[in-house]
């Protein structure tokens, strides 16, 4: 008699428990509210109109949070994951220069360096300011003096 109470005590689904899937809910007849079909013309023009006829070799992009940074850049010739732009959006620069040391490369023939060989090469120190996205305060690249963007900690997508 046991047996047959434990039977009849089985849990029916609540209501968070449906079977049913949201799917068989919507009503695919009407269009959306906020669908734009010319959405993608629009934003490519708007971008064209950005740049002023200028191409750009990518549209770079914060890796943390998608923000968009620069729609005119430049990629490094050697360096391919980096880019150079003089144009950004959402970008925050810090208020202190840092110094990062560079030899400059001499341009001197084999027999001039041979002879030259006591001269020491002076080392130049750089000056460049941190850059950080606007929105999420992720590190995504250096500022020089000239102004210049040099980022190399972002996301490149097609221009």
């Amino acid at each position: 008699m046991e047996e047959d109470q434990k039977d009849n005590t089985i849990d029916s689904p609540t209501n968070s428990q449906k079977t049913v899937s949201d799917d068989e809910e919507i009503d695919y007849s009407v269009k959306p509210e906020f669908y734009d079909p010319e959405l993608d013309d629009k934003n490519e023009l708007w971008a064209h109109n950005k740049r002023k006829g200028r191409t750009s070799d990518a549209v770079l992009s914060c890796p943390a949070c998608f923000t968009t940074l620069s729609l005119d850049c430049q990629r490094h010739e050697k360096y391919l994951t980096q880019y150079r732009a003089v144009f950004v959006v959402n970008c925050k620069v810090g208020s202190e220069w840092l110094l990062h040391p560079s030899n400059p490369k001499s341009k001197r023939g084999k027999r001039r360096r041979e002879s030259d060989e006591s001269e020491v090469n002076p080392v130049v120190c750089e000056t460049f300011k941190q850059v950080r996205c606007e929105s999420c305060s992720t590190e995504v690249g250096v500022m020089d003096e000239e102004e210049v963007y040099h980022f190399f900690n972002v996301l490149p997508g097609e221009s």
